[in-house]
């Protein structure tokens, strides 16, 4: 039963980042909140679950035109040099500072989408 919820979270993440949601956010709090997985674990399994999810994503939206990869290039070199650094500060980092780090980050996240008015787009 674990395994069929968590490969039906890990179906719903991967919509989600498809899309460039951040898919991983629901699969932490689901792995941390209802799985009792550790912070560091859950980490570590959403960015393993990451790679192919990323990769499916960036070529179709690749395929469809939708990267301006004179843009994304520079973002993925600071990204990754970022990542390094905070990966290393992660792990010295308790579990229990880091889940409530993560909380706190999703808690703002969702109130300043909350407040935001919505913006008028033609799709």
């Amino acid at each position: 039963v674990r395994k069929m919820a968590v490969t039906a979270v890990a179906f719903l993440a991967g919509l989600a980042a498809a899309m460039g949601l951040g898919g991983g956010s629901f699969l932490i709090i689901y792995l941390t909140v209802f799985a009792g997985v550790s912070q560091q674990t859950a980490q570590g399994i959403n960015l393993v679950f990451f790679i192919p999810a990323a990769a499916c994503a960036v070529g179709l939206h690749t395929r469809n035109r939708l990267v301006d990869w004179k843009s994304a290039l520079p973002a993925m070199l600071a990204g990754a040099v970022t990542a390094i650094i905070s990966a290393n500060i992660a792990m010295k980092i308790d579990g229990d500072i880091s889940r409530k780090l993560f909380g706190a980050f999703v808690l703002i996240m969702g109130m300043k989408m909350l407040s935001e008015k919505p913006k008028n787009q033609n799709i």
